[in-house]
């Protein structure tokens, strides 16, 4: 951390219209019960370009120690969530604000899961993307149930019931095309991606899922990048809170690649809750 600016929300003087959201863009801001809130640090570049927009004076721009700001991630995070016109649109403020970019595209960050690749393939025809020049489905989908983001189901849904869980990074079922009948069949799953998602609910609410005795274990399936580890961090808080001492955590590591059992991908590592090893 360094000390630098960045804002601060006067929680008691926000009306919750969102106007700064919208202004934000680097999408460091969003509504949190009905309140603005400063959700990722590393994404706030401390300009201000949201203070002209609060009709009510709420926000201010403070100095102090916080994370630093992460172009490269701040990139991702908006082509994500706000496609290539709030990529533009973040790319037109870095310049206004004079943070050098390179062309249209993210910058590197310091996060090595953030680097830009390309992998060798073998030449096959690019298949027509006209919905009416291939069937409906060619792949059966083993997905059984909806929601999938961790943000959206409910903790103690009925799909849960009897069925091991998977945690799915958001990246895995993008990077290996095996991820539908190696994990998902036959079970529940939960999406969330420890980087870009506002994570501080999930181990809460994956305490409460896990609390179901009839969910004999929990599959993480994360990509080998650093931060996809957090992932593992979060379910294994959530189940040494869960209080079960019956609860099986298992580890799927996928190659950026897509491989799964590759030299970094073969150690399946298997874990038990704090309470098993208490009575171990």
């Amino acid at each position: 951390m360094a000390r630098r600016k960045i804002i601060k929300i006067d929680e008691a003087a926000c009306n919750g219209c969102g106007k700064c959201i919208a202004a934000c863009s680097e999408g460091a801001l969003e509504l949190v019960n009905g309140k603005a809130k400063l959700v990722k640090e590393h994404f706030c570049d401390g300009f201000g370009d949201c203070l002209g927009e609060c009709p009510t004076g709420a926000l201010t721009i403070e100095e102090r120690e916080a994370d630093a700001f992460d172009w490269g991630a701040t990139a991702h995070h908006i082509q994500a969530t706000r496609g290539d016109d709030g990529l533009r649109s973040l790319i037109d403020a870095a310049r206004d604000h004079g943070i050098p970019v390179q062309a249209l595209a993210p910058a590197p960050s310091g996060c090595p899961g953030s680097r830009q690749m390309a992998f060798p393939s073998e030449a096959t025809p690019t298949p027509p993307c006209i919905a009416t020049a291939l069937p409906a489905q060619i792949n059966p989908s083993d997905l059984r149930q909806w929601p999938v983001q961790l943000h959206l189901v409910h903790p103690t849904a009925s799909m849960f019931n009897h069925k091991e869980l998977v945690v799915l990074s958001t990246c895995s079922p993008v990077a290996s095309a095996d991820i539908h009948w190696r994990f998902l069949r036959g079970r529940s799953v939960v999406v969330a991606c420890p980087k870009l998602d506002r994570t501080e609910p999930y181990v809460g609410k994956l305490i409460e899922i896990l609390a179901n005795p009839t969910i004999p274990k929990v599959i993480i399936v994360r990509m080998a990048v650093p931060c996809c580890g957090g992932l593992t961090r979060i379910v294994q808080e959530a189940a040494i809170g869960s209080g079960r001492n019956d609860l099986a955590v298992n580890e799927i590591i996928v190659s950026i690649d897509g491989s799964i059992g590759t030299t970094i991908s073969s150690e399946t590592r298997q874990y038990r809750s704090a309470a098993t090893s208490r009575q171990g």
